[in-house]
């Protein structure tokens, strides 16, 4: 039985249910309504209830993503400042509470560019306060997609890319690239946190001042200018205002080196990061691809780009 179809079944709803209002009770809070289910997607379904405490939501990530709720574990102690306070979690159930997290910066009436452009600051402040805690983000289960295992991870993708459909010619274009994967991992140096690997509008909740960021079911530990490569694709932008966007990220990263070799090294981290983003869309994946099957072999054939804006754009 897929994972959809028990976050479907009366019986895992009976459950579910059951050890919500237990968690609830516990901190005083009753449900006032009726749980409903809103999303259910391969890699993962969340349910909402209205409670005497607001509009409160749960999610179930699928096996291959459930590090998510061990990772809050973390997020809360490191950084609770730019995330939801869950209000209970099961680790090894994969069940997470949270509070309503209000207007994302899709729904808001801001504009969306120029309101990422002040939240990329505060979420390079958020990967350089966790770079410190990569052992603990690893502990957690978040996947290593560190420069040095990068190599291996290139060829579990190709492997992944092979066993769905594809074309063996593009698949062997892709594979004559791994030597360049080898040369740009070298160069790129062991910078390491927590690279959200899904940020856009609508992961980020709160229009102005300190945000909050969400859904962290794609994250992995890498080289943390990787997180650009889906941000900039996300916002669908030119060139020009990628950059405006990249900028505006690297500010928090300042200190570390003069401006040019940081946008070298994001050059290198985003294009390494398409390895990366190939292996998380194989994971959220695996147990129904639907109409995403093609999504993994497409991301992986960006290789075939000398440089990630091409790939972007």
């Amino acid at each position: 039985m897929t994972s959809a179809k028990v976050w479907t079944s009366p019986a895992w709803r009976e459950l579910v249910e059951s050890w919500l209002d237990e968690q609830l009770a516990a901190q005083g809070i009753r449900r006032i309504g009726e749980l409903t289910q809103p999303r259910v997607r391969p890699w993962g379904t969340v349910l909402t209830a209205p409670t005497s405490a607001g509009v409160i939501w749960v999610k179930a990530p699928g096996p291959a993503t459930v590090f998510e709720v061990g990772l809050y574990d973390v997020l809360r102690e490191v950084a609770p400042e730019w995330v939801l306070e869950p209000i209970a979690l099961d680790v090894e159930r994969g069940w997470l509470v949270l509070p309503d997290g209000g207007t994302s910066l899709r729904d808001s009436t801001a504009d969306p560019f120029d309101s990422m452009i002040k939240v990329l600051p505060q979420y390079g402040e958020l990967q350089r306060r966790l770079s410190p805690h990569v052992n603990r983000l690893l502990g957690a289960g978040v996947v290593d997609m560190r420069a040095e295992v990068l190599p291996e991870r290139f060829d579990e993708a190709v492997a992944a890319v092979r066993r769905r459909p594809h074309s063996e010619e593009l698949v062997d274009r892709i594979v004559a690239r791994r030597d360049l994967v080898v040369e740009r991992c070298a160069r790129l140096g062991g910078l390491a946190s927590l690279d959200h690997n899904d940020l856009h509008v609508g992961n980020v909740f709160g229009s102005s001042g300190r945000v909050k960021f969400y859904d962290w079911g794609d994250s992995v530990v890498a080289h943390p200018f990787a997180s650009m490569l889906v941000v900039v694709k996300a916002m669908d932008v030119d060139p020009a205002s990628a950059e405006r966007l990249r900028d505006s990220y690297l500010e928090a990263f300042s200190d570390l080196a003069p401006h040019r070799e940081l946008v070298e090294h994001l050059d290198l981290a985003c294009w390494l990061g398409l390895v990366a983003r190939t292996l998380v869309w194989e994971r959220a994946l695996a147990s129904d691809p639907g109409k995403w099957a093609t999504a993994p072999l497409e991301t992986l054939s960006g290789l075939l780009s000398d440089h990630w804006l091409k790939v972007t754009q």
